[in-house]
């Protein structure tokens, strides 16, 4: 079986998310959403929030499930026993940082990384961005899932 994952901390999951994940979910067999745990950030959704809103919005697509992990990425590849990371990047600039994290998990581990460039409605698209903007009053609702952008207001009107 074909596995990859494709990594993130998803807060909250865009369509740009989605629109990588869908187009993993056709390459490979099946496809981990690893939702990263990172203790030294606080987000704007809980990690149990984003894991639903993932799964809610991934759920169309038979081979694609979501975890949680923390620590290297590489060792949650092995545990879950892909051999493939798909990283979508929407600039040049998203390469230059990548490619260092995906030379150092190939020497670490010999884990693959897949650059996949995002498709162009999408290029500027960032989790925050999308907040920044819902946070001042703006209409993100073209940039998430309806029940994401419904989340987004909540929350934000509640800080």
């Amino acid at each position: 079986m074909r596995r990859a994952v494709c990594p993130g901390s998803f807060d909250p999951v865009t369509n740009g998310h989605l629109d990588i994940i869908g187009r993993a979910s056709r390459l490979f067999d099946e496809v981990i959403v690893g939702v990263l745990i990172n203790h030294s950030k606080t987000g704007l959704f809980a990690i149990e929030e984003r894991i639903d809103m993932l799964r809610q919005a991934s759920a169309t697509y038979g081979n694609v499930r979501v975890e949680s992990f923390h620590g290297l990425l590489v060792d949650f590849c092995r545990a879950q026993g892909a051999a493939v990371v798909i990283k979508g990047l929407r600039a040049v600039s998203d390469f230059d940082y990548e490619l260092q994290m995906a030379q150092m998990n190939i020497g670490l581990s010999g884990v693959e990384t897949l650059f996949m460039p995002t498709n162009p409605l999408y290029s500027f698209l960032s989790s925050s961005l999308v907040k920044d903007v819902v946070k001042w009053g703006g209409d993100a609702s073209s940039y998430v899932p309806d029940f994401v952008g419904e989340r987004l207001v909540t929350r934000l009107r509640q800080n």
